[in-house]
């Protein structure tokens, strides 16, 4: 297969961004069919790619034909493979919700695709500084998506996430330029020996490091950095919540794998322990922090935020720890957790949507009326804590078994000092608890609270700050209309009437395929051993 579809899966959503618009000048409705056929062409090239790329064939297609280090490549391995079918997935995915949920404007659409090829150029891209112009792209459309519903409480988080964005993105940048002044490369690839010519112990190739790091920290919402995350998960709407959650600081996790392990490599990590055990340590605290503030919090979507917080801890103690088993829980618990987030904030979105359920008391007895999302609400909340079979779990036992092999055990290869080691398994023990508690409160909420009371409450209408009521078109010069009720039509038994049945499907799939992966560990291993190996060569 040639390589031309890598360039293929940047450049279609990219080009078809600009169709809802065009389109919408004479069909209002044209964004969402442009969409779906947009995100089906890109999830079926992802797949071909990654089908190719597991059979044994790395793609590296260099754009213009200009070769490193002169040219911008575009590079799939296992790593880069799996995070792009996982994109074009949830894009699909998205999609099916955003139908019945809106923002439905063509200006929406628009928006969308061009994330969606932002998100697949991040992680393609071979090129550091390509990386950055990637980066910018998807934060420059995240932050006009999650204002997308023009409330005065979304465009607050919207302007939030901008400045904290940018500051992020000048760091990356800064880092970028201190790597190019000591080596005069920006391709990943002839970085790698370029910055082992130069040495690890560089102080241009460190500060380098260290300012690509934090601008990274801010991008995946590391503790305590993270207070644009919450704000923005909370006020944008479902839709775009759902995505972003899902795929945005999951990509910028990525980001900081690939960088780590493909320019500045394992070697760089065990020259400076310092460097690593200083990453092992921030780590930690994000990862209990993380989990003891979504464990004080009512609100639903914010509750889910917040335990972002504390998950891309866990990848980037992973990617500190530096050793086999540890990388390989950071990319299951990358991937694992964009789907299991996806599902949350899909159900937590459905419920919203079809109840009226915001906070914790909102799902009182919910399950009794909202069978199949409680259920799939259920099984994805305790497979964020970590119970098995789920590919929470999965994810979580390799980074643990990882940190004690870094901390001294069979298997270390390079890294921290022992006791970071621990603390990164004490903090993911203290963060099992802390999400072991925030769940149980959604679970006896759902199953239990107001058990036996008589009659069915009226859904509570959803605050306009949490849910989009109105979407904006392009036809119509940026006026509002309301969205369109669900349908009335009568269900098949046990069948809510108040969840749209395509979402709920999409939500059942989800949640089948987080527990499906869960018993994934061998192939994973199996599957991802390439990448390993070129990393530990």
């Amino acid at each position: 297969m040639s390589d031309v579809l890598l360039p293929l899966l940047v450049a279609v959503p990219i080009i078809a961004a600009t169709l809802p618009l065009l389109v919408g000048l004479v069909r209002e409705d044209a964004g969402w069919p442009i969409a779906a056929v947009t995100t089906l062409s890109v999830l079926g090239m992802a797949l071909a790619v990654a089908r190719e790329v597991f059979a044994g064939d790395r793609l590296v297609h260099a754009l213009g034909g200009w070769q490193r280090p002169y040219g911008i490549e575009l590079v799939a391995d296992e790593l880069s493979a799996a995070v792009a079918v996982l994109v074009a997935l949830v894009a699909v995915l998205t999609l099916v919700f955003a139908r019945v949920a809106g923002p439905r404007g063509n200006p929406f659409y628009a928006g969308y695709l061009l994330l969606t090829g932002g998100l697949l150029g991040l992680s393609l891209t071979g090129d550091l500084f390509n990386m950055f112009v990637f980066l910018e792209i998807v934060g420059l459309t995240t932050y006009g998506l999650i204002a997308a519903d023009r409330s005065a409480a979304s465009a607050y988080a919207s302007l939030k996430y901008l400045f904290l964005g940018t500051v992020g993105a000048s760091l990356y940048l800064i880092g970028v330029g201190y790597v190019f002044l000591a080596t005069g490369s920006l391709n990943m690839i002839d970085l790698q020996g370029a910055i082992a010519s130069v040495g690890y112990a560089d102080p241009l190739v460190r500060a380098g490091y260290a300012f690509i790091v934090a601008g990274l920290a801010l991008k995946i919402a590391l503790f305590p950095v993270h207070s644009w995350q919450p704000d923005a998960y909370q006020r944008a709407p479902d839709a775009v919540t759902a995505l972003v959650a899902a795929l945005v600081s999951t990509t910028a996790a990525y980001a900081l794998i690939r960088i780590t392990y493909t320019v500045f490599t394992v070697e760089f990590l065990a020259a400076n322990e310092a460097i690593t055990t200083g990453l092992l340590l921030v780590a930690s605290v994000s990862i209990v922090a993380g989990s003891a503030l979504a464990a004080m919090q009512s609100d639903l979507k914010r509750m889910l935020a917040y335990s972002s917080v504390a998950q891309f801890g866990i990848v980037v103690a992973a990617v500190a720890l530096a050793n086999e088993t540890a990388l390989l829980g950071a990319i299951v618990h990358l991937l694992g957790h964009g789907l299991m987030k996806f599902g949350l904030f899909l159900a937590a979105g459905l419920l919203g949507l079809g109840y009226g359920a915001r906070t914790v008391s909102d799902l009182a007895s919910l399950a009794e009326r909202a069978p199949f999302t409680a259920g799939a609400y259920a099984v994805l909340g305790l497979s964020l804590v970590g119970i098995p079979p789920s590919v929470g779990f999965l994810g979580k036992w390799y980074v643990a078994l990882g940190a004690v092999e870094g901390a001294g055990g069979p298997g270390a290869v390079a890294g921290p000092t022992d006791a970071a080691g621990y603390v990164v398994v004490g903090a993911i023990f203290l963060s099992t608890l802390f999400t072991l508690a925030y769940v149980a409160r959604l679970l006896e909420a759902l199953y239990f609270a107001g058990a036996g009371d008589a009659g069915e409450p009226e859904p509570r209408p959803a605050d306009r700050a949490d849910r989009p009521e109105t979407a904006s078109t392009a036809a119509d010069g940026g006026r509002e209309r309301p969205l369109a009720p669900l349908s009335d039509a009568p269900r098949a038994p046990g069948v809510p009437d108040r969840v749209p049945p395509a979402s709920l499907l999409v939500l059942v799939a989800v949640t089948l395929g987080v527990v499906a992966l869960g018993f994934a560990g061998f192939a994973a291993a199996e599957a991802f051993e390439p990448f390993l190996g070129r990393v530990f060569a």
